[in-house]
């Protein structure tokens, strides 16, 4: 195998080239192969000047990751993954396949602004301790699975996010989320929806649990979820909603 042939699985972060990483740019500088889903490579625009780029569409992941670890062998390749790569992205099923397959190539993750971390980024600190985070896609996880885990998760009383919340295919998982998710949470809990977060057509919305229903219509897959936990609020000054803010704590240990 050649010295120069490597592998760097890229998370780009949430669209924006503003978010990308210093060391996502490094290797794409350095990329002569940039792979990836056509919708993450548009957002990436001249930083793919001069590069060998190959697209595919969803559906197609494990023959992305074959004809990146194939080019890989004799030149620096770069496989691009929305958000972070090894958080619902490529990192994984690349991997698998250098693993079963036995091929000795240089390899690298690098991370990326995944979708919890953007979305909270704009709907103020709904994040701020523990959380966790669930897809509601069931192509790879069967839907009883995912339901026990959301038992499972909003009886922690922490926050919850949603990732891939609802499709035309599928439109009743998020229903279903809602539903198990008020077993565990009053109707006042917060609930925020950011769409696009960081792209164009950016929308954030900020309800209750007890309200969803009239704002699920936009909730679709460019959308994040986040369910608050037992003591997340919305920040409010006088009618003006500013956020949402889960406490870390700091008022039980400190007077501020």
């Amino acid at each position: 195998m050649p010295s120069h042939g490597r592998l760097a699985i890229v998370g780009i972060g949430p669209g924006s080239p503003a978010q990308l990483t210093g060391r996502a740019r490094e290797v794409l500088e350095q990329a002569a192969y940039v792979i990836g889903n056509d919708t993450y490579l548009a957002q990436l625009g001249p930083l793919l000047e001069g590069k060998k780029v190959i697209t595919s569409s969803m559906g197609k992941e494990v023959e992305r990751a074959r004809r990146s670890i194939e080019l890989a062998r004799e030149a620096p390749v770069v496989m691009v993954s929305g958000g972070d790569a090894g958080i619902y992205g490529m990192a994984g099923i690349v991997l698998e396949i250098l693993e079963r397959d036995g091929v000795d190539l240089p390899w690298e993750v690098v991370p990326g602004i995944t979708a919890s971390q953007a979305a909270a980024s704009i709907l103020g600190s709904p994040l701020s301790g523990d959380f966790a985070t669930l897809s509601l896609s069931d192509l790879l996880t069967p839907l009883e699975v995912i339901e026990r885990r959301l038992h499972a998760a909003f009886s922690m009383g922490v926050p919850v996010v949603l990732y891939n919340p609802r499709s035309r295919g599928r439109p009743h998982n998020f229903a279903l989320a809602m539903e198990i998710a008020g077993e565990y949470r009053s109707p006042a809990t917060p609930v925020g929806i950011v769409r696009n977060a960081y792209r164009d057509g950016e929308e954030a919305v900020i309800t209750t649990l007890g309200e969803i229903s009239g704002v699920e219509g936009k909730v679709d897959m460019h959308t994040t979820v986040i369910v608050g936990g037992e003591e997340t609020r919305i920040w409010r000054n006088g009618e003006d909603v500013r956020g949402i803010i889960t406490p870390r704590g700091y008022h039980r240990k400190y007077l501020y």
